[in-house]
């Protein structure tokens, strides 16, 4: 349950909490871009929520030259006071959580109650990096008499962190704590999709560390490639699609730059014969996040059934997706908001087809726009459920990033294991039975970061989330992020 009141959400209007600063933030204040103004939609309605800076590659200097002289003395500054900052930070955004929920919700398309739980998962996440500032411990190795040998972990430098359009508020909040915790200064780019909430929270909060510590880059690819280029950026990271990835470690590797990439996934859930039944019927619902249209790189998209239990938990599945109906996303009342853009919309509309005539799989479920006359202006598609499927069909082997769930029988658990890992990600995995040896060996067995046995969908704080294979670089929401944003330095003293 969240904190946050969802009751007095009705009441607010999205034009009473919009930001009313546009512009870049760096070096303590706001900038006027020299790359000029786009306008940012509602997804939800299609109607313009106003211009918002679009920084080029000039503004991005400036905002690196800033966000360095910035680390220069936060380095320096005790790692009990960065705590408490943090902590402000935090708290900023629980004060605000309902208001910034609500941007989201406009301007991502992500249900407003959804959004809630992200501005409290953000905040709590900050408080959890706060809380580990003083466990940057090195070590001593013994040398003998006369000497002292010792590792220190030293901050990187300015951290470009370029974040996803689909929990913008939650990135923002998650991916400044582990980096300024270490005592790096931190630019976020939040997507030029859905920037108003990153906006509203410098509003509110932009001002808690010393000037540079804490920056704002808004724009497209300019900036993205601009900040990531740059000499005076030792660290980039990305939350996104493996293509936007690839193209980040390609220009990074021209100055070998530390690296952290969440891409990617086409994640299977495995249903043994076993297994409680109506456990695994809300897990396959839930996992595949259909709330936010199922753009979520940790989905479900994939659903294994046994043979033995396939007709049971499938007549379950399509019952239970009937909860998620397409509707306003401000609205308190939505169970699935729109998806981020028209052309994600035709991208989903087009694997629909596909997987209709190209695959041949059959549509047992939705996949349908909506007719409601609110619902004709925004980016709304009905949930889709394909049975039929077999490995090596498009829909059972791209990812969508859209609410699209591959039903897929099995009976033969190497031919399950080999079509699971068929494929190039390897992000999530879930595993519904009842025996300890099944989910000790088919954990064991997916190739991907993040298994969860007899649940699917939550990620737990401090337990460090990331990819194999094409779906990522890296860990997060953990101890192992926070030494990502250091270098680790040995000191030899002879006494």
């Amino acid at each position: 349950m969240t904190r946050f009141d969802a009751s007095k959400l009705s009441d607010q209007k999205v034009a009473a909490v919009l930001p009313q600063r546009r512009d870049l933030f760096y070096g303590g204040s706001w900038q006027a871009p020299q790359g000029g103004y786009v306008d940012t939609l509602n997804p939800g309605t299609g109607e313009s929520l106003g211009p918002v800076a679009e920084a080029n590659a000039t503004d991005v200097d400036a905002a690196v030259r800033a966000a360095h002289q910035g680390f220069r003395s936060w380095r320096n500054v005790a790692p009990l006071d960065r705590g408490r900052m943090l902590r402000q930070i935090a708290a900023e955004i629980r004060k605000h959580g309902s208001e910034l929920a609500l941007l989201d919700a406009a301007n991502c398309g992500n249900p407003v109650t959804a959004m809630l739980r992200d501005a409290e998962d953000g905040a709590d996440t900050i408080d959890y990096f706060a809380g580990l500032v003083t466990e940057l411990k090195g070590a001593v190795t013994p040398m003998g008499p006369g000497v002292l040998n010792m590792t220190s972990h030293d901050p990187l430098g300015v951290c470009a962190r370029i974040l996803a359009y689909n929990h913008p508020l939650m990135f923002a909040a998650l991916k400044l704590g582990a980096p300024i915790a270490a005592g790096n200064s931190v630019i976020l780019k939040p997507p030029p999709q859905a920037p108003l909430s990153a906006l509203r929270l410098f509003e509110i909060a932009g001002t808690i560390f010393p000037p540079g510590v804490l920056n704002l880059i808004t724009g497209g690819r300019e900036s993205g490639a601009a900040m990531t280029a740059h000499p005076l950026v030792p660290s980039v990271s990305l939350v996104g699609s493996v293509p936007s990835g690839l193209a980040v470690a390609r220009i990074a590797a021209e100055r070998l730059k530390h690296v952290l990439l969440e891409l990617g996934g086409k994640n299977a859930l495995i249903v043994y014969p076993d297994a409680d039944l109506q456990r695994a019927i809300d897990g396959a619902t839930k996992g595949m996040n259909f709330t936010w249209c199922g753009q979520s790189c940790g989905s479900t998209s994939r659903l294994f059934l046994h043979e033995a239990v396939y007709d049971r938990v499938l007549e379950g599945v399509l019952a239970a997706v009937e909860h998620y109906q397409p509707g306003i996303p401000t609205d308190p009342r939505t169970t699935m908001g729109a998806l981020i853009s028209r052309a994600q919309k035709d991208k989903v509309l087009r694997y629909i087809d596909i997987a209709r005539n190209e695959d041949h799989a059959t549509l047992a479920y939705g996949g349908k726009v909506p007719t409601a006359r609110e619902l004709t202006a925004g980016n709304f598609v009905e949930p889709a459920v394909f049975t039929n499927v077999t490995p090596g069909m498009r829909i059972e082997r791209e990812e969508v990033f859209g609410p699209i769930l591959s039903v897929i029988k099995w009976n033969d658990e190497e031919a399950m294991f080999e079509a699971v890992n068929g494929v190039d990600y390897g992000l999530t995995g879930s595993v519904y039975t009842t025996s300890l040896a099944n989910a000790h060996r088919a954990s064991s067995r997916i190739d991907a970061g993040y298994v969860w046995v007899n649940t699917a969908g939550p990620h737990y704080l401090a337990a460090p989330f990331g990819g194999y294979k094409i779906s990522g670089i890296g860990r997060e929401g953990s101890i192992e992020e926070l030494f990502a944003f250091t270098e680790t330095k040995n000191i030899h003293i002879r006494l």
